[in-house]
């Protein structure tokens, strides 16, 4: 990725050019102590971002639409394995057909986002912008629909949808327009949608865990929680340590078969009688970015692990006085190229007005995994240096190992990220069996495991009880790995007996 903090001067005669040493560069908050701050700083000191002009609208630079596109082509390819094909629908949506599905409109109204004018003139009847596509698509579903035949319908769009929030714009975990894909499919039968849906959920789980690694938590939403209009829903479910807050990484829907009752999506089986579809709908979207930057990042700014990483290594010249300079350049062009054959996303920084500290620092703020030193005594030894950026190791490599070490390097780099990050999670995990240890355990910071009656009222009450500055505490999801549940074990809220383990906090 170019770096427009300096272009290269042009050689030749002249003055003798100012290097930049190690200043103003760095971050001016640290993670621990101002998460808020440090965390936007990151996103725009890194490239990732940038702030527009209009509030809860955001930039995506290069640095971060790079990962967005490595996700991409790991999850198309594989839904497209499962017999999925994309397509596109408009963005606009016609208020009668979005008020069909009555749950469904209530739960996304206040973000819904209208226009009213055309030029000068007001329309006839405002057009809203889509917030999730399903009244979008449905309507030509039931015309598409027709026999037996016709089932599956599996399609997904890659595209933007607009939620007009007021609450806490932050960039990638809440904004006002979003890139994502939304997956949206009918079935003849109800088996066939549930298999669907832990099989896209799964997919997900590889994109949180296999591609930024981030350990999550595979579970059901609560009645509360689920989407609105549909049967149920099923998610992944990350956690931020340094806020003490979860966050929803990827959802995967059952609609059941109220959206085909809505939009009269039937079907003649093979007997000649009438049936309703069984509907799903799935998506994630460029939050996921937002969850890596939190997990991953440090005070030096963002840590990128080499699968999604743009740049995973940077090769870095130190030439010092009087050194073979030339010999050193070519030194450092000639390994990217050996390390770009070999399938590694790799750059030479040879910008000659920077000195190597201030290189290393600019590089350590974007988070490029693996940087590669080359000076003279390198040369003359036929070696390069290695410095990691999520442990600061740093090993001399032999130059005819170096594209086998860097695969061992790079994957341990992978593997240390989610490790780390996993025994941070799981240092949060509290159990809890009663209201007092859940107010302790909140008051924490804690992901929160506690025995609960699944009573949609008592749920209500948390949040009512724990309503403050923070935020309210609500439920995140009940785990599919569901821990032994003693006979006569109690509810922590309601002391009623307790039917499932479910976790608990505040989130995103």
């Amino acid at each position: 990725m170019s770096d427009n903090k300096g272009s290269k001067p042009k050689s030749g005669g002249g003055k003798k050019k100012e290097v930049k040493k190690e200043t103003g560069l760095g971050l001016t908050h640290k993670k621990d102590d101002n998460f808020g701050e440090w965390y936007s700083e990151v996103c725009v000191s890194g490239e990732m971002i940038e702030y527009y002009d209009i509030s809860g609208c955001y930039i995506l630079r290069p640095w971060a639409m790079s990962i967005w596109e490595t996700m991409q082509s790991f999850f198309d390819p594989e839904i497209k394995k499962l017999n999925i094909k994309n397509c596109y629908f408009p963005l606009f949506v016609s208020p009668g057909v979005l008020e069909k599905e009555k749950d469904h409109i209530e739960g996304f109204a206040p973000e819904v986002a209208w226009v009213t004018k055309s030029g000068k003139s007001d329309l006839e009847v405002p057009i809203a912008i889509r917030p999730t596509s399903e009244t979008v698509m449905y309507p030509y579903y039931s015309k598409w629909i027709r026999g037996h035949r016709d089932l599956p319908l599996r399609l997904n769009q890659w595209c933007n949808v607009v939620r007009w929030e007021f609450s806490n714009p932050t960039p990638f975990i809440r904004s006002r327009e979003f890139l994502w894909q939304e997956g949206h499919t009918a079935f003849a039968t109800k088996e066939e949608a549930d298999t669907e849906v832990l099989e896209i959920l799964e997919l997900y789980r590889r994109i949180y865990e296999e591609y930024l690694a981030i350990p999550v938590i595979k579970g059901k939403k609560s009645e509360n929680e689920k989407f609105a209009g549909g049967l149920y829903t099923t998610s992944v479910e990350a956690f931020i340590p340094n806020t003490g807050r979860g966050v929803q990484g990827a959802t995967s829907h059952c609609l059941g078969q109220n959206f085909a009752k809505m939009f009269d999506i039937t079907f003649e089986n093979e007997k000649g009688e009438k049936g309703m579809v069984w509907q799903n709908s799935w998506a994630y979207s460029t939050r996921t970015i937002g969850v890596m930057v939190m997990v991953h990042g440090d005070d030096k700014g963002l840590v990128l692990p080499p699968k999604v990483a743009s740049v995973q290594i940077v090769v870095i010249p130190v030439p010092f006085k009087d050194a073979d300079t030339k010999g050193i350049y070519d030194a450092c062009l000639n390994t990217v190229e050996t390390l770009k054959e070999a399938g590694y996303r790799a750059e030479a920084d040879l910008r000659d007005n920077y000195s190597p500290g201030w290189k290393y620092s600019d590089w350590e703020l974007k988070g490029v995994p693996l940087r590669i030193e080359i000076g003279p005594r390198d040369l003359a030894n036929k070696q390069v240096r290695t410095v990691r950026r999520d442990n600061g190791a740093k090993v001399d490599v032999p130059m005819s190992q170096l594209v086998d070490k860097l695969k061992e390097t790079l994957d341990d780099i992978q593997q240390n990220l989610f490790n780390v990050a996993k025994e941070k999670r799981d240092a949060c995990i509290k159990v809890v069996k009663t209201w007092e240890e859940f107010v302790e355990a909140l008051g924490q910071k804690k992901m929160i495991l506690a025995p609960w009656c699944d009573e949609e009222e008592v749920e209500r009450d948390v949040k009512a009880r724990t309503k403050g500055e923070m935020g309210a505490a609500k439920s995140l999801c009940s785990p599919f790995d569901q821990p032994e549940l003693p006979e006569g074990t109690l509810c922590f809220a309601s002391g009623k007996p307790a039917k499932k383990w479910t976790y608990w906090g505040r989130s995103y």
